[in-house]
């Protein structure tokens, strides 16, 4: 179905639909209750509640939660959309599934945004300021047997997400890889990603990557 993504908010891009398809082949138990991290327009949440799962979606942009809730309405899906950093809402909580397209964009700053668009992509210099407080926090959140589906690029390092995953406790495994061309945000910063490392002055895309995690029984 079409999304709505009012300004702002994160459309769904190539990262989006590369998670959404690995959503869309795991296999749910009835009526799985599943978390979807950093929700923007809601599509993963969306998608999820199709499915017929009892979803929870989490975003700290009061604009994200308000387009989550739009387009849960217009799917005629019941999906609860809170505000909030991260899986602070939903504290003590436990999930069938957990998914998560959260920023993850090496750029020339400390810290990310306050606000705006940018917040949806700017991860630190190293593109991992988010990505390791998901890793530690996302793996208490589920339930025995329980799967987290996390997608990001290969620039910010798979490396550390499969061991910091591990080390939670959780069978941590590559899915997938999707190689995409350089989006508006990386053409913008290429000069900087080349002085750092992150990539080759001809290069002209990155490798997306879907990491499973698995809380064993």
């Amino acid at each position: 179905m079409k999304l709505i993504a009012l300004p702002g908010v994160y459309s769904p891009q190539d990262d989006t639909a590369l998670l959404a398809g690995a959503l869309h082949r795991e296999v749910l138990p009835p009526g799985a209750r599943v978390l979807d991290v950093g929700t923007g327009s809601g599509a993963l949440a969306v998608a999820a509640a199709l499915r017929g799962a009892e979803v929870t979606a989490v975003d700290i942009s009061r604009t994200a939660v308000w387009t989550a809730r739009l387009n849960a309405r217009l799917a005629r899906r019941r999906i609860r959309v809170l505000r909030g950093d991260l899986t602070a809402p939903v504290s003590g909580g436990t999930f069938d599934l957990v998914v998560s397209n959260p920023p993850y964009v090496p750029g020339p700053f400390d810290a990310p945004p306050r606000r705006g668009p940018a917040r949806s992509w700017e991860a630190g210099r190293d593109g991992r300021l988010i990505l390791d407080r998901i890793c530690r926090e996302v793996p208490r959140l589920l339930r025995p047997g329980g799967v987290f589906l996390l997608v990001h690029s290969a620039l910010s390092g798979e490396t550390p997400t499969l061991a910091g995953l591990r080390a939670a406790g959780l069978r941590a495994e590559t899915l997938e890889r999707a190689a995409v061309r350089f989006g508006p945000v990386l053409r913008s910063r290429q000069s900087w990603l080349c002085r750092e490392g992150f990539v080759h002055p001809r290069d002209e895309s990155e490798e997306l990557v879907v990491i499973r995690a698995e809380r064993t029984r």
